[in-house]
């Protein structure tokens, strides 16, 4: 990436809107808008005080107006990249906005790739990692939870926890060089025991952020949510209840569902992927039978299943088969069809081939169709999920990134724990420490291979 370069893209959506922006960045943006844009006064934009907003119209080589606009001027250093940065705010149509990025690139900008505009952001030293990221976050955030945990990073809560471990781990760090520095001279240092209690605290807060990135990666990426049960017993009807709307197709036809259909729910918060499935059975249709497979892995790759069970009916061979696949999963059996006479006895969960013996505190009853007990089935997964918390309580890690760091980090500290106990030689001890903060580095972007950078960066849409 040149950052000399001077960047140009289209930061809002392609389409029809009240307005569009083309947004520029680098020493060049004020000169290169100022060969494309003429106020009514004449006045340049070099002229121009910085977080101004001036009126004019954007014209192509031949004077010809191209459309109406306000540019917004930012001068460096007081701008979200730290470079000049320049807003061409015009008309949302797919033609001017097209017509105005085309002319800025004729006029000496360059088409600014993924995230670069961000990546500048970093770069130049305005945001660590951490908080670059939390700009994704934002844009894709599925809930007002998700969307707030996000806010959070970005205004830099998950930085500040970091950089507070990584001072943790320096001030270690420095103490076990100084055993290897000056191991005769007369230098009072903690001992060998005092050390290993700096550890443990560094240790648990270490587990403290691992273990909050259950919660956080819910916000992130969604409670992967699968509807399972025989054919006929209610999913579809369950789904379109959830999501109050005629998403799957209902008929009294065994096997009308043929693929995993999912969409997305907000209960309490938590941003649900449910995923309704196809009925599963022993079955000969080629098209059904992959069905099956699928409904089958989306159960295996859920964290949380809703098992269907139809009250009107007697508890089939296949129920049992269906709950003693869920033996390792969080799930909730849900008794559908209640507005009908009842049939269903369930047994004592241990005489369920596999089941686990806390079923009977996961059943909820509901009616899809006339739509009675959604509201304490939706409860039931919140409670499910949060187990008692709430997301305002939590300093959660959301990104995936983190958590593989934070546990890089977590297995050198044990091993130092470990070798303290052993009262190994220091250099091994250093050894450790030094992993552990090369991957805390790895978190705020300073010890970040390019190849990740390139990755992370490249999620972004071209405009951010």
């Amino acid at each position: 990436m040149l950052t000399e370069d001077t960047i140009a893209a289209i930061s809002t959506p392609i389409g029809h809107s009240g307005i569009g922006i083309v947004r520029l960045s680098g020493k060049d943006s004020i000169k290169i808008t100022d060969k494309i844009f003429v106020s009514p006064k004449k006045k340049s934009l070099k002229q121009t005080p910085s977080h101004r907003i001036i009126y004019g119209h954007i014209v192509n080589l031949n004077k010809e107006i191209i459309d109406e606009v306000l540019v917004s001027i930012m001068k460096a250093p007081r701008t979200y990249t730290k470079e000049d940065v320049v807003e061409i705010n015009c008309h949302g149509g797919p033609v001017p906005i097209r017509r105005i990025l085309e002319l800025t690139l004729k006029a000496g900008a360059r088409l600014a790739e993924p995230g670069e505009f961000t990546r500048r952001a970093f770069l130049n030293g305005r945001i660590d990692l951490t908080r670059a990221e939390a700009v994704l976050d934002i844009i894709n955030a599925l809930t007002d939870q998700g969307q707030k945990a996000a806010v959070e990073q970005l205004r830099g809560k998950l930085s500040k926890k970091i950089e507070t471990l990584r001072e943790k781990l320096i001030n270690l760090t420095a103490f076990v060089e100084a055993y290897i520095d000056f191991p005769e001279e007369d230098v009072e240092l903690p001992s060998l025991k005092d050390m290993k209690k700096m550890a443990l605290k560094i240790q648990k807060f270490l587990r403290q952020l691992i273990e909050s990135s259950q919660y956080g990666m819910i916000l992130r990426e969604g409670l992967k949510t699968a509807i399972i049960g025989r054919p006929n017993v209610g999913k579809s009807s369950l789904l379109n209840a959830l999501l109050e709307q005629d998403k799957a197709i209902v008929t009294e036809t065994p096997g009308t569902t043929r693929d995993v259909i999912e969409d997305y729910l907000n209960i309490q918060g938590i941003p649900v992927k449910i995923m309704d499935t196809a009925g599963i059975r022993e079955v000969k249709d080629i098209a059904e039978k992959e069905g099956v497979k699928r409904s089958l892995m989306a159960m295996k790759n859920a964290d949380l299943v809703l098992t269907i069970l139809d009250g009107s009916e007697d508890l089939h061979d296949t129920d049992r088969e269906l709950i003693g696949k869920c033996n390792q999963k969080k799930t909730i059996l849900v008794i559908n069809k209640i507005d009908l006479p009842q049939k269903l006895i369930l047994p004592h969960p241990p005489l369920i081939k596999g089941g686990r013996g806390d079923f009977h505190r996961q059943v909820v009853k509901v009616s899809a169709i006339k739509k009675r007990g959604l509201t304490e089935l939706k409860n039931k997964i919140a409670e499910t999920t949060l187990k008692g918390k709430t997301f305002d309580s939590m300093n959660v890690v959301t990104n995936i990134r983190h958590v593989h760091a934070l546990k890089k980090a977590l297995a050198s500290v044990n091993s130092f724990i470990e070798e303290t106990t052993k009262k190994t030689y220091p250099e091994f001890l250093a050894v450790e420490l030094r992993d552990a903060l090369d991957a805390i580095g790895e978190i705020q972007g300073i010890t970040t291979p390019e190849d990740i950078l390139n990755k992370i960066f490249s999620d972004f849409c071209i405009g951010k």
